[in-house]
């Protein structure tokens, strides 16, 4: 991880093997998962690297953040467990830093195909002709649904409460949409103005 070709780094992590293996850190707290590789984490890591290093100002928050991350956390991010991490990552979860990393990672690291291979996803289906006959209920790591069928009595059929003569328009008034007045809502079926449409 390193400033852009030119800059000078933003702070004193910016571009070091730390920052790197904090960001790394986070991704991995923040989207836990036993059996990804490390080298998964780390390709979504540089990706976020990568996609800050297009604006100065999300490439500044990048940095703070990372910095921030390492003092609330005594300099040692990156050796704590997911679980040590969580509560760390619940103070800054509405920081701008933090919505940067999770909206790219979310969409990187659920696109790398090692992951996909990890958590049983088997692609794009469609040049495949679709699930329907490639085994689209073969994962094995949900529990069977539990179907039940119903056998009480036969269920009453539904129909409307409302009058034959009612319309609408006599019972507008119950239900006013929101930022609607109800001398609004009442004037269904005229034109502006009160004129008869």
């Amino acid at each position: 991880m390193s400033a852009p070709d030119g800059d000078e780094a933003v702070n004193e992590i910016e571009g070091t093997d730390e920052a790197e293996a904090t960001l790394t850190a986070l991704i991995k707290a923040a989207f836990p998962h036993e059996r990804v590789p490390e080298t998964a984490y780390r390709r979504a890591a540089d990706t976020v690297r990568c996609a800050a290093e297009e604006s100065a100002w999300m490439r500044v928050k990048l940095a703070h953040g990372l910095d921030s991350l390492e003092a609330l956390a005594d300099g040692r991010f990156a050796e704590l467990s997911p679980e040590e991490a969580l509560p760390l990552l619940l103070r800054i979860q509405h920081t701008t830093f933090f919505g940067f990393v999770r909206q790219t990672v979310v969409v990187s690291l659920y696109e790398d195909e090692e992951v996909w291979e990890v958590i049983g996803y088997e692609g794009p289906s469609f040049e495949k002709g679709g699930y329907l006959h490639r085994g689209f209920d073969d994962l094995d790591w949900l529990p069977d649904p539990r179907i039940e069928e119903y056998d009480g009595e036969p269920l009453v059929e539904v129909v409307s409460d409302l009058p034959r003569g009612a319309t609408t328009k006599s019972v507008r008034g119950a239900a006013v949409p929101a930022g609607q007045s109800r001398a609004r809502a009442g004037r269904t079926g005229r034109g502006t103005k009160g004129q008869q449409a």
